[in-house]
């Protein structure tokens, strides 16, 4: 199994994780088909997404994979006034990363990053490990270390697995 920039800046940390590898499925690379692929529950099976800020530029936000960021609370936490996703066109020239294999470690700039503080509730989670076909499985908190996260409340107010 190959180790992507995201593995190795891992290993040069000294932080455990594991490399899963899952078949891709090139019409759908949703988050949800990763964790069907993988046999997960979906809860913790993160997507990271790289938005655009007003006042700060590029921000990443990593969300449980069934969720929608709120891009107001992405704002707001990040200290912009609007913020937007980056469209896909841009995405490889600003991380080093595509649509579907987006990694929140090892970019090619370091930006300020925010996970959803629901990742606290597992044990371990899955993140991609920069290349579509392979995630990282991690404990939240070396993820939240390791890309120097802030915890906040980063999806639409109808979570999926909200009652009521």
């Amino acid at each position: 199994m190959t180790k992507t920039n995201a593995a190795r800046f891992l290993d040069t940390l000294g932080i455990h994780y594991e490399l899963i590898e899952y078949h891709v499925h090139e019409t759908d690379l949703s988050a949800i088909a990763i964790a069907a692929s993988l046999g997960q529950n979906i809860d913790q099976v993160f997507k990271t997404l790289v938005l655009f800020g007003d006042k700060t530029g590029v921000i990443v936000c990593i969300i449980p994979g069934k969720e929608e960021v709120d891009l107001k609370k992405a704002a707001k936490i990040s200290g912009n006034k609007n913020a937007e996703m980056v469209p896909v066109k841009e995405l490889f020239d600003l991380t080093g990363y595509i649509r579907g294999g987006c990694s929140p470690l090892g970019m090619k700039k370091k930006y300020p990053t925010y996970i959803d503080e629901t990742c606290i509730l597992y044990d371990f989670i899955f993140i991609s490990a920069g290349i579509r076909g392979m995630q990282l499985k991690m404990n939240p908190s070396d993820i939240i270390s390791s890309a120097s996260c802030t915890t906040a409340d980063l999806v639409m107010q109808n979570r999926t697995n909200a009652t009521g």
